[in-house]
């Protein structure tokens, strides 16, 4: 979500010579495929090394866990899945409508499903998502969060409250339903939710 390759894994430790960028690539787009497509349990370093035919050591050289290795090929598939819309894009009500029905449409896919495996496998090993949020999530929700601020600032959003309140307001609410399957979750209502929440003007 507008965070480069190499920011995708800037949390592992560098030692060593540095990262060769293609390599970095295959290691993570290997671990997300086979996410998307084996499952958690089946995504192994070594099913990743053989998939990337990059070596096991190699990737335990850049990744300090397994999990912090998944949540990065995460974050790698949905930078280029869910960027953040520009500021060229419109008023920050109009690129919020246009992230949170990009988020809502991803959610009824793979993204869906793998985001919240990977959720539920930080908390079944470490007992919290704090790594999750760490590694994926403190950087999205900040760069929206100032977005909403943005947008509250040059009054094209009326909406007072916190804008930490507000972002938490219209993602919670979409996973939220996403992860209970309350109701169906659509583009549509994630724009109206978006309106909803952040009142823009006009």
């Amino acid at each position: 979500m507008g965070k480069s390759t190499s920011d995708a894994a800037e949390g592992a430790p560098r030692r060593g010579r540095p990262r060769s960028i293609e390599s970095t690539n295959a290691i993570l787009e290997s671990a997300y495929a086979l996410m998307a497509t084996t499952g958690l349990a089946a995504t192994t370093i070594d099913a990743v090394a053989r998939h990337s035919n990059v070596s096991k050591m190699t990737i335990y050289k850049w990744w300090p866990s397994r999990e912090a290795l998944l949540i990065d090929a995460f974050l790698h598939h949905a930078a280029q899945m869910l960027p953040l819309p520009p500021a060229s894009a419109g008023t920050a009500a109009v690129r919020a409508r246009r992230h949170a029905a990009a988020y809502a449409e991803a959610l009824q896919g793979e993204f869906g499903k793998v985001q919240l495996a990977v959720i539920s496998e930080c908390i079944s090993k470490t007992g919290s998502a704090e790594l999750f949020y760490a590694r994926y999530l403190q950087f999205r929700r900040d760069a929206l969060v100032e977005m909403i601020a943005a947008g509250q600032r040059d009054g094209s959003i009326l909406a007072q409250a916190p804008a930490e309140d507000l972002y938490d307001a219209i993602y919670g609410s979409l996973f939220y339903r996403y992860v209970f399957g309350i109701a169906p979750i659509t583009p549509a209502y994630a724009r109206s939710l978006v309106d909803l929440v952040l009142r823009p003007k006009g």
